[in-house]
């Protein structure tokens, strides 16, 4: 008997900055918006709607702008209620994300204005961190140092 599958796969750009929110425990969730374009000559996309829970959701927030190129991997989730307004039956499909593909940087893609100038003012900073090379001898390495 074949076993169940529901796994998705999607390769586009954000269409909005991700959304944070923070279940009554304490979990954060990522909410954000993707367009894949649906190839050949039209200019026609498809939207989908992404959440990313936990530390994947952090990453997200803390690294992703409107803009930015994404590969998203997850399984598709299906919401159903009662419009309390009309009390007509409303349903969503969306994406709950297992793992996101960062595809550019910040300063690539056309990522937002504010992403773009603070990479640039952290990497021209200098880092205290750096390792400098002074001097390489060419002496030969004795394998019987060598812990393992």
């Amino acid at each position: 008997m074949a076993r169940s599958i529901n796994q998705v796969i999607l390769l586009g750009r954000l269409t909005r900055d991700p959304e944070q929110r923070t279940t009554s425990t304490g979990k954060t969730i990522a909410s954000f918006s993707i367009a894949v374009d649906r190839g050949g000559d039209s200019d026609a996309a498809d939207f989908f709607e992404v959440t990313a829970w936990e530390k994947l959701g952090e990453l997200v927030i803390q690294y992703l702008a409107k803009g930015r190129r994404v590969l998203v991997q997850g399984r598709l989730r299906q919401d159903s209620w009662d419009d309390k307004e009309t009390g007509k039956k409303r349903s969503r499909v969306e994406v709950t994300a297992t793992d996101v593909t960062f595809l550019d940087g910040p300063s690539e893609g056309g990522a937002n204005a504010g992403a773009s100038s603070n990479s640039s003012a952290a990497s021209s900073a200098p880092k205290s961190d750096d390792v400098v090379i002074e001097d390489i001898d060419d002496k030969p390495i004795d394998l019987s140092e060598i812990p393992f």
